[in-house]
C-alpha cells in the first residue's frame, strides 16, 4: 500500500480517502510521478500552471532574489521586485487600476478586496454601506468572508454558523437560466436581478458587488452575454455600489486578454488576481485598486486593515515578475487568444458523448457539464459523485482535470474544467480530447455496472 495516503503518512492531506501519486518533476504540459507515470496537465493543476512546468527563467529569478534577500516586513520596507511587479501590473490593468497590494492566495486577495470596499465607505463617511452582493452559483475562496460570498453549500454545511450574510443574485449562467443566454435576456442575464437585489436591500446599505467576469469552477467557464458587465457597471454607478471583479482564476491571460474584464469594455472599482500570475512557481495574489479608492484611506487611517506576515514577499514578487516577462516575451497571452477557437472547436466534439450536456468557455478555459438527461438537463444525483469518479478515471488515463459539483441546484451538478498551459500544442489538445473521452467511457461504464 502506498505511503502517500492518510493515515500512513504524516501529511494531513487535502483528501483523506485516496492515495496520492508522488510527482518527481514536470516539463512543458506534463507531470511525472515516482512510478514512471506521465500526466497531461489539462487544468494547470488548479488553473495555475499557465507557463507549463520546468521554466528555468522563473526558477532562476526566484533563486537570485532569495540569494539577495528573501523576506522583509512590508510594514517597514519595500523591495525591487515588489516595486517592479506592481508597475507591470498597473501598466497592464484596465482603466485607472494602478495600486497593487500583494498577498499569497486568491482567498486572501478576495478577503482583502471585500475589506477594502468596506473600509473605503467608512473612511468616506458612509458607514451605512455594510452589505455585499455576489452571484449564485459563484466561488471566491475559503477564508471566512470570501466563503460567505461564495455559493458553496457543501462547504457552508460545516461553517454556516460562522459566516456573514451575503445576498446572492442569480448568475448569468446560460446553460441553466431561463433565456439560455439568448436575447431577450432573462433577469439574470440582463442585470435586472442585480438591480432588484440592490433596490430590495436599499442602495444606501450596499457596499459592493463581486463577480467573476468569466465563470470559474462554480459555473464551469460560463460566459455572460456581451453587454452584461456594461449593465452591471451602470447599475453599480447609479447606486454607488463598488464593483469588484474577481479575476483570481480567469485573469492573467487565461481568456485571451491579460484581464477577462477587458473584453466587456468596462473597468471595475477593485480587481483581484492570483493563480497564474506567478505560473505556480510561488504563491502570489494581489488586489488592484485605483488611487480614488486608496486616497481616502491614505488620508484617514493610513493603512488597509488587512496586514499579513508574508504579504509583499520579495521572492514571490520575483516569481510574478519573471512570469509576466515570460508571458510577454513569448507572446503567450496572444497565443492563448489565437489558439482558443481551435481549442474549443476540438473540445466541441465531446458534446456528442453520453451525458455531456454542454461544452463552453473562452480562450484556454473550458467547462464540460455532465448531466443525467441531455434533453431535460437534469443533473446526476449527488450521491453518485459523477464528477469525482470522472476525475479519478481521467487521472488513471493520464489526464488531470478539475472537477466541480453543486452548480445545478446548490447540491447536484457535475462538471470538469480544462485550463491547460498556454504552451499546449494542437497535438496535445487532441491527446486531451482522446483521454477525456476514454475517461468518460470508463466512468459511464462503471455507473452502468454498479446500477
Amino acid at each position: 500500500m502506498s505511503a502517500y495516503r492518510y493515515p500512513n503518512s504524516n501529511v494531513f492531506y487535502r483528501k483523506l480517502s485516496r492515495e496520492f501519486p508522488l510527482i518527481t518533476h514536470g516539463f512543458g504540459c506534463y507531470l511525472f510521478d515516482s512510478e514512471g507515470h506521465k500526466y497531461l496537465d489539462g487544468s494547470g493543476g488548479a488553473f495555475v500552471a499557465n507557463l507549463g512546468h520546468g521554466v528555468r527563467e522563473v526558477a532562476e529569478a526566484m533563486g537570485a532574489q532569495a540569494a539577495k534577500v528573501a523576506y522583509v516586513s512590508a510594514a517597514s520596507f519595500t523591495t525591487e521586485p515588489v516595486e517592479r511587479l506592481a508597475a507591470e501590473i498597473a501598466a497592464l490593468a484596465p482603466g485607472d487600476l494602478d495600486k497593487v497590494y500583494f498577498l499569497c492566495s486568491g482567498s486572501e486577495a478576495v478577503e482583502a478586496a471585500l475589506k477594502l470596499a468596506r473600509q473605503y465607505w467608512v473612511e468616506t463617511g458612509v458607514p451605512s454601506k455594510t452589505k455585499l452582493l455576489a452571484l449564485r452559483p459563484g466561488y471566491h475562496g475559503n477564508t471566512m468572508l470570501a466563503l460567505s460570498a461564495s455559493a458553496r453549500q457543501h462547504y457552508k454545511t460545516f461553517y454556516g454558523a460562522w459566516l456573514v450574510d451575503v445576498r446572492q443574485v442569480p448568475a448569468p449562467y446560460s446553460y441553466r437560466c431561463d433565456c439560455r443566454g439568448v436575447a431577450p435576456y432573462c433577469s439574470a442575464c440582463d442585470g435586472q436581478a442585480l438591480e432588484a437585489a440592490i433596490q430590495k436591500e436599499g442602495p444606501e446599505t450596499v457596499a459592493a458587488f463581486i463577480a467573476e467576469p468569466v465563470g470559474g469552477s462554480s459555473t464551469g467557464a460560463s460566459v455572460p452575454p456581451p453587454d452584461y458587465y456594461r449593465r452591471v457597471r451602470d447599475i453599480c454607478d447609479r447606486h454607488q455600489v463598488l464593483f469588484i471583479a474577481d479575476e483570481v482564476l480567469c485573469g492573467g491571460g487565461r481568456t485571451g486578454t491579460w484581464f477577462a474584464i477587458e473584453q466587456y469594455g468596462v473597468v471595475p472599482d477593485i480587481l483581484t488576481i492570483g493563480k497564474g500570475i506567478s505560473g505556480g512557481y510561488a504563491p502570489l495574489s494581489a488586489v488592484v485598486a485605483p488611487q480614488r479608492i486608496v486616497d481616502p484611506i491614505a488620508r484617514g487611517s493610513g493603512a488597509l486593515m488587512h496586514a499579513q506576515t508574508f504579504s509583499f514577499h520579495a521572492v514571490m514578487a520575483a516569481a510574478g515578475l519573471a512570469t509576466v516577462e515570460y508571458l510577454r516575451s513569448h507572446r503567450l497571452v496572444e497565443r492563448c487568444a489565437a489558439l482558443g477557437p481551435e481549442f474549443h472547436q476540438k473540445l466541441g466534439s465531446l458534446a456528442g458523448l453520453p451525458h455531456v450536456g454542454d461544452v463552453r468557455g473562452r480562450g484556454l478555459l473550458a467547462g464540460v457539464e455532465f448531466v443525467h438527461d441531455k434533453a431535460t438537463r437534469a443533473p446526476f444525483p449527488r450521491k453518485l459523485k459523477f464528477a469525482e469518479r470522472f476525475a479519478e478515471a481521467a487521472l488513471r488515463a493520464g489526464l488531470i482535470v478539475w472537477p466541480n459539483v453543486g452548480h445545478a441546484n446548490g447540491v447536484d451538478g457535475d462538471l470538469a474544467m480544462l485550463a491547460p498551459p498556454f504552451i499546449i500544442s494542437v497535438d496535445e489538445i487532441d491527446e486531451m480530447v482522446r483521454l477525456f473521452s476514454q475517461a468518460l467511457e470508463q466512468t459511464v461504464g462503471t455507473l452502468e455496472t454498479t446500477a
